[in-house]
């Protein structure tokens, strides 16, 4: 009987036993060995991209294939076709609206405040006219003080319901309607006293004659001016080229034509229908704007020039030939009481040498009217309001002659006497009524001129808009028989 070896090694092609784990121990010191290093954190996942970063890299890769390209190049068109017809009414409109304001607020209302001053200056002029007459006044100079007064009146209510609150010619106007009853007071205490032969209503007319020409005409001047720059600031918004929509309209047209060009390259199909309709509506548009707007321009421009430039210099020279009148009256009212110091240290009657000034400016408007007028409607009254100033000039030196030598009486005669041959009153009647129908022929001429302006506009705003939409909605079709080709 055979028993295996004893034998401590292992069998051949065994590994050799390993040995247990000993955990680690503290050495006599008490110290503890190092323990194993923690394993690695986990690494985070990268951030979540923006939508848009993701809308961008779909529509790239979108973009390297044919049906991706023209979706975008369908969007792209319909966005600029869009914006073309958004920017075209949008300035249109605007411009539309100012050529209305021009037409039926600012120039009116311009006019208007033209008409208080006129209204204020002529019955100055009769109620010192009035005066001189003394019991002999007639009804018709009355009547004419009083329709005066009611028209400035009531053209400052029309005044004062178009200004803004609390501006400058809100203030002007609270002011004349203040100013204005103080001055009718100051007129009828000067004719009742005049009535009764006190001489102290002279005093009362020439206080009043100082309140309006120190105070109220001076605001009312005011508030034409105001009311004048309105209406140059209603021009300027309405006669500049809209050249944001042609230019967008250019770009369009340009795009349309590329798109075209390009589906003909790859196609070898001349027309696309879609493309066609959407390039003639934006034509339509773009034509539209730019002929509208140049007879727009061309009518604005022409009211501005034949009518509001000859309406403001008809307007200067009625003020100059009234307040002409009302100092030639006045000079025989106060008899040398009211001097003026000359430059060379002389003095003369105030009213002389406000009337003398004022004649100088009567003379250069009328010059400037007639240079403005462009047809014999236009030239004929300012001609006869010409020839009726210079007769006046000659007959106030005449009535100043009288007066200087004392002849009183003989002076009062030609200056608000009725005899047409002598009276200095004949002429300014015929100066004021030449300009009164000179002015109802510019008022004309510019209404005409700017309404035509204005019609040129009419329908631009909408139908821009909707052409638009139109060729948006085409250029989207045309690229969408495109891309049915690939289904």
């Amino acid at each position: 009987m055979t028993h295996p070896p004893k034998s401590s090694a292992a069998p051949p092609g065994s590994p050799p036993p390993t040995m247990p784990a000993v955990p680690p121990q503290p050495d006599r010191g008490g110290a503890r060995t190092p323990a194993p290093a923690p394993a690695p954190a986990p690494v985070a996942p990268p951030d979540r991209r923006s939508a848009f970063a993701e809308g961008a890299d779909r529509l790239r890769s979108a973009a390297t294939t044919e049906p991706g390209r023209l979706r975008v190049i369908g969007a792209l068109l319909a966005l600029l076709v869009v914006a073309f017809g958004a920017v075209t009414a949008w300035q249109t409109d605007s411009r539309a609206s100012a050529a209305d304001d021009v037409l039926n607020s600012s120039q009116p209302l311009s006019s208007d405040a033209a008409d208080i001053y006129r209204s204020l200056a002529d019955a100055n002029t009769m109620a010192a006219s009035g005066y001189l007459a003394g019991i002999q006044e007639t009804k018709a100079t009355r009547d004419q003080y009083d329709a005066d007064i009611r028209t400035a009146a009531a053209k400052l209510v029309t005044a004062a319901a178009s200004a803004d609150r609390g501006s400058a010619s809100a203030k002007t106007i609270a002011q004349l309607n203040e100013l204005l009853p103080r001055y009718q007071n100051l007129i009828a205490s000067a004719r009742a006293n005049n009535r009764e032969g006190y001489p102290v209503g002279g005093a009362y007319l020439r206080l009043a004659n100082a309140t309006m020409q120190d105070k109220m005409l001076p605001k009312a001047q005011a508030l034409y001016t105001s009311e004048n720059q309105r209406l140059n600031a209603d021009y300027g918004d309405a006669t500049p080229y809209p050249w944001a929509a042609i230019g967008l309209g250019v770009v369009a047209l340009g795009a349309l034509a590329w798109v075209q060009r390009r589906t003909f390259l790859h196609t070898n199909r001349v027309l696309n229908h879609g493309l066609v309709a959407a390039s003639g509506a934006t034509a339509v548009v773009l034509l539209w704007v730019v002929v509208g707007h140049t007879v727009a321009r061309a009518g604005l421009n022409e009211s501005y020039d034949h009518g509001v430039r000859s309406l403001n210099v008809l307007h200067d020279a009625q003020i100059a030939s009234l307040t002409a009148r009302s100092d030639e009256n006045l000079t025989l009212v106060s008899r040398g009481a009211e001097t003026k110091a000359l430059a060379d240290g002389t003095s003369t009657d105030l009213y002389n040498w406000g009337y003398d000034q004022e004649i100088k400016q009567l003379a250069a408007q009328l010059d400037k009217a007639g240079a403005l007028a462009d047809d014999a409607a236009g030239r004929k009254p300012v001609q006869v309001a010409n020839e009726s100033m210079v007769a006046w000039k000659k007959r106030a030196l005449t009535a100043r002659g009288y007066n200087e030598l004392g002849q009183y009486q003989q002076a009062r005669e030609r200056v608000i006497g009725t005899d047409k041959d002598i009276s200095t009153s004949v002429c300014f009647a015929n100066v004021d009524s030449s300009l009164t129908q000179a002015l109802a022929h510019e008022r004309e001429e510019f209404r005409s001129a700017a309404s035509d302006g204005l019609d040129a506009m009419t329908g631009l705003t909408v139908g821009s808009a909707v052409l638009a939409v139109l060729g948006a909605a085409a250029a989207v079709v045309g690229i969408g028989r495109r891309l049915s080709e690939y289904r």
